[in-house]
């Protein structure tokens, strides 16, 4: 029996290292036209899933016998959506205003049949309490770790742990950038081998 090819609509080595764990072949492609700007008011849910939805189908008519994972993370505190710092500066200004506070990670996930167009989709939550830390330990923190390419400024798998005090959530690699234990659930669903 022939299955699809599996897709993985993303350029984040977070993403494509977290698939590689599954040992199963796919081939990761850049998502086509995605702006990932939110809309005005948007909802961190909504963002979330709508652009992960958005990558899985920006491939799909050049995929047309493939399942093809979508998948976006949207950080927020206190209701405001939290992007990648990109520079030293702002991941500074984010870690000041996240410490010894409560954020929630939404890592969306969608897996789109592109032989049927159907859609599955999921938002898996990680709320990460980070420690109340000094202005001295978040620099000391950006410099070694430089996490400018991660929401919310810090990666729980490497030296982010420092920082954080509790992580909860139903699956670690959520907050990583590809929830996993999700995604084989999606996968069993459309009768997709895994071992």
């Amino acid at each position: 029996m022939t299955h699809p090819e599996l897709i993985l609509a993303s350029t984040s080595r977070y993403r494509r290292e977290l698939l590689e764990r599954l040992a199963i072949p796919f081939i990761a492609t850049t998502p086509q036209n995605v702006d990932e700007t939110p809309f005005p008011n948007e909802a961190p849910t909504t963002t979330a899933l709508r652009l992960s939805e958005w990558k899985a189908r920006s491939l799909a008519t050049l995929h047309p016998n493939a399942l093809i994972i979508g998948s976006d993370q949207v950080a927020t505190l206190d209701g405001e959506q939290i992007g990648k710092p990109h520079t030293h500066e702002r991941a500074v200004a984010q870690l000041r205003k996240m410490r010894g506070r409560i954020v929630e990670f939404h890592s969306a996930l969608a897996l789109l049949d592109t032989r049927s167009d159907s859609l599955q989709t999921a938002d898996v939550v990680t709320s990460v309490h980070f420690r109340d830390i000094s202005d001295e330990l978040i620099e000391a923190y950006l410099r070694k770790e430089q996490p400018y390419d991660c929401a919310g400024s810090a990666k729980s798998e490497g030296l982010g742990i420092v920082i954080i005090e509790a992580i909860s959530g139903d699956d670690p690699n959520a907050l990583i950038g590809l929830p996993l234990i999700r995604l084989i659930d999606m996968l069993n669903n459309v009768n997709y081998p895994i071992l």
